[in-house]
């Protein structure tokens, strides 16, 4: 109970927070009361003073270790003279005052970025300066302005780099093609996304033997070509420093935030169509059964005969004497060869027992504002599936080359469930009396297999997001130990040199086994905190998985600890990009639904908690939360097994993937937060208690209800008043000052001495 513990402060949006400790053990709650003296990602010491009613630990703040920049984005406010930054990222649970002085050419409203001069206190309030103005919250893009600065997305290039980059030549020139491939006469094509920029890869494939004697095919000759980024963008390069620092592209609707120049990004590197491109090729020869029999990697130069789109090419594939064959006539042959092979990867694939669960993604469809015009399904067709055989192929093929070569790298590697995660998912196999489970060591087989076995079934969905969601999620790493959603026994990332530093760097080490020489790692920067992070959560599931970290197993040579620590960085950044991908997202859903409060939709649950429902409006794909307290005059309990909230007195349950229909109810802009209300057909509200038992709800037939159902409803009455009193307009500065002074005061008289 006296130990010191340290960790990272994340805090909430409702004033309290919690301590993500170091070693990975459960997360320490601190009050309101402590969290006024830290702020949201300081590292600190704290000690767990006791228990609070929930079973919580909860701790006292004794020392800030460690308070990393702060540059808090929000928007200008002058309340009763005072001036004050209300943070965007509610975490950090407090307003900045500004003194006038410092508010610069900044007017009210604005969104603005604003650096601390002054810590906050027990009893006092951050203070700040304006350092940049973002513009109007209603500026098209201000989300995407708001998020890369939120979530510390490095945005603008270095001049070194900037000007690296502006030196570059223009075109492939003479003596970049020297000792490299000339398949300029090979017709290479790339198949992208309508809304794509960067070609990072190009295909071909024709009939070929590869094994036995006769002349007659009896498999594939298939080239996968990648744009050669190495080849422009040497080991630590200006271009190179700031490509490590961003590790991935960032994708937001209608803006990229590149890992390289646009100069490389979009052209030098870009396999467009009908210029020449300088590449990395692996070459390789695949059999009936979908498996690679042999490969080659080298460097060579190609020109790309055409560009397709997915689209395109399905509709060619579907109808080869269609207008899209017609009008690329002399190319239908090559893509017939890339179906057939694709076709035959797909037979290695189902062999493996490798997991292939469909999930639906979503697009948003903007204006030239940046207003959502609709959010539709990004449709995966034989087209998508067809490119991302070919780069599985190629990807598992580098893997390969780089064990041949005994050279340590970046392996992408996606462990199996954890024993606690097996645990859970087999209680909830056996509760729903399917009579399918999974083994004490279990395979990606048996999971593709429970998958194909409950496809049909109305509750599929349900069962397939429990599945997903026991698995860990892959990272980049030196120490392999296979990728286990693929099946594959060795597996990295070759194909995206473009926009993943990790690819980049499987290129350098390939180059350097083709010379016979070693690649070595620059010196890199110092981890940051989300590496930190990811690397307690990874020790956390290790020891769930019995290995021990101090073996001499997991004891990593200086040099196997450098690609370490790079494969951490590059996994903490490629989630930091997912993050702010996701809240740029959200923030346009939510704005989106703004225009559309009060109206009703139908959807269905997909997700369930303890604290109510998460439901998706169906054609709309936006996702928002019933409220335990919306749903009806009786208890609802929450079985964690079943994943489900039940009824005490009707038994009526809510489980993913049960129909509902909705009304949209509230939208938080700030908190990216939604709200619905249940209703019936009719577009009235209901208390949902007996409708599935056809029978309308005590209180409605002319009889009491039972007192258990009203101290239910009187519960739920309390709570609802309680969160919408917690959820309500953020008091003045004026009065946050006062109440603070009163509290202080009030604690001085009681101790007798300030606290320290």
């Amino acid at each position: 109970m006296l130990d010191e513990i340290e960790g990272t402060v994340q805090g909430h949006r409702d004033g309290h927070g919690f301590v993500a400790r170091d070693d990975g053990e459960p997360d320490i709650y601190l009050p309101p009361n402590e969290m006024r003296a830290v702020l949201h990602r300081d590292r600190v010491k704290v000690r767990v003073v006791r228990h609070d009613r929930r079973g919580r630990p909860e701790g006292r703040v004794l020392e800030i270790v460690e308070r990393p920049p702060h540059p808090i984005i929000g928007r200008l406010l002058n309340e009763g003279g005072i001036w004050l930054v209300a943070p965007e990222d509610k975490r950090y649970g407090q307003d900045v005052l500004v003194p006038k002085a410092a508010i610069g050419a900044a007017r009210p409203g604005q969104v603005v970025v604003v650096e601390l001069t002054e810590p906050p206190a027990l009893y006092g309030q951050p203070v700040g300066r304006v350092k940049e103005v973002l513009g109007e919250i209603d500026d098209p893009g201000m989300e995407i302005e708001i998020a890369v600065r939120k979530y510390g997305v490095p945005h603008e290039f270095s001049q070194a780099a900037i000007g690296e980059a502006r030196a570059l030549p223009d075109v492939v020139r003479p003596q970049d093609c020297e000792g490299r491939v000339d398949l300029t006469d090979v017709p290479l094509v790339t198949i992208d996304g309508e809304d794509a920029r960067d070609f990072d890869d190009a295909v071909y494939c024709e009939p070929a033997v590869v094994s036995g004697r006769g002349k007659k095919p009896n498999g594939w000759r298939l080239l996968v070509a990648i744009a050669d980024v190495s080849h422009y963008v040497r080991t630590g390069s200006p271009i190179d420093i700031d490509a490590y620092d961003r590790a991935t592209s960032v994708y937001f609707p209608r803006r990229v935030i590149p890992m390289l120049p646009e100069k490389l990004s979009n052209g030098l590197c870009s396999l467009n169509p009908d210029v020449d491109r300088l590449c990395m090729v692996c070459d390789m020869l695949v059999s009936a059964q979908g498996e690679v029999a042999a490969y080659q990697f080298y460097p060579a130069v190609m020109h790309s005969h055409a560009r397709f789109t997915y689209t395109e090419v399905a509709a060619i594939l579907a109808n080869t004497r269609g207008p899209e064959a017609a009008r690329r006539k002399a190319r239908v042959p090559d893509l017939l060869n890339l179906h057939d092979v694709f076709r035959a990867l797909l037979k290695g694939r189902e062999a493996r027992g490798a997991v292939d669960f469909d999930t639906v993604e979503t697009q948003i469809v903007c204006d030239e504002s940046g207003h959502i015009e609709k959010i539709v399904p990004r449709t995966r067709n034989d087209a998508h599936r067809l490119i991302e055989e070919c780069m599985l192929a190629a990807n598992v093929c580098s893997a390969d080359f780089l064990q041949q070569g005994r050279q340590p790298g970046l392996y992408r590697v996606h462990e199996g469930p954890t024993p606690e995660k097996q645990d859970l998912l087999r209680a909830y196999l056996k509760a729903l009396g399917l009579g399918l489970t999974i083994s004490e060591t279990p395979e990606p087989a048996e999971f593709q297999r429970i998958a194909e076995a409950t496809k049909d079934r109305p509750d599929a969905e349900q069962i397939h997001m429990m599945l997903l969601r026991s698995m860990s999620q892959a990272i980049y790493t030196p120490v392999n130990s296979g990728h286990f959603g693929l099946a594959y026994e060795a597996y990295t990332h070759f194909t995206s040199p473009i926009r993943r530093y990790p690819d980049l760097l499987v290129h350098r080490i390939i180059k350097a086994i083709l010379g016979k020489q070693k690649y070595r790692l620059p010196a890199l920067p110092t981890p940051g905190e989300a590496h930190e992070k990811l690397k307690a959560r990874l020790q956390k599931n290790s020891a769930a998985r019995g290995r021990d970290p101090d073996s001499p197993a997991a004891r990593l040579s200086p040099e196997m600890q450098a690609w370490e620590a790079a494969g951490l960085h590059c996994s903490a950044n490629e989630r930091r990009a997912d993050e702010a991908s996701r809240d740029v997202e959200a923030w346009l859903k939510c704005k989106y639904m703004k225009e559309h409060l009060g109206e009703e939709y139908a959807g269905s649950v997909s997700g369930v908690t303890s604290f109510g429902l998460f439901v998706t409006l169906q054609d709309m794909y936006v996702e928002g939360l019933v409220h335990i307290t919306e749903l009806g005059g009786e208890y609802f309990r929450f079985d964690e097994v079943r994943q489900e909230l039940r009824g005490e007195r009707t038994g009526i349950r809510y489980a993913i993937g049960t129909k509902v229909r909705v009304q949209v109810s509230r939208v938080d802009l700030d908190g990216r937060k939604i709200d619905f209300r249940l209703v019936d057909e009719g577009g009235e509200l209901i208390s949902r208690t007996m409708r599935d038992k056809g029978a309308a709800p005590a209180g409605e037939r002319g009889q009491p209800a039972k007192a258990s159902d009203k101290r239910a409803a009187r519960k739920q009455r309390q709570e609802r008043q309680a969160r919408q009193e917690g959820e309500g307009a953020r008091p003045s500065p004026i009065q946050a000052l006062r109440s603070a002074v009163k509290k202080a005061a009030a604690k001085v008289k009681k101790s007798g001495k300030p606290r320290r």
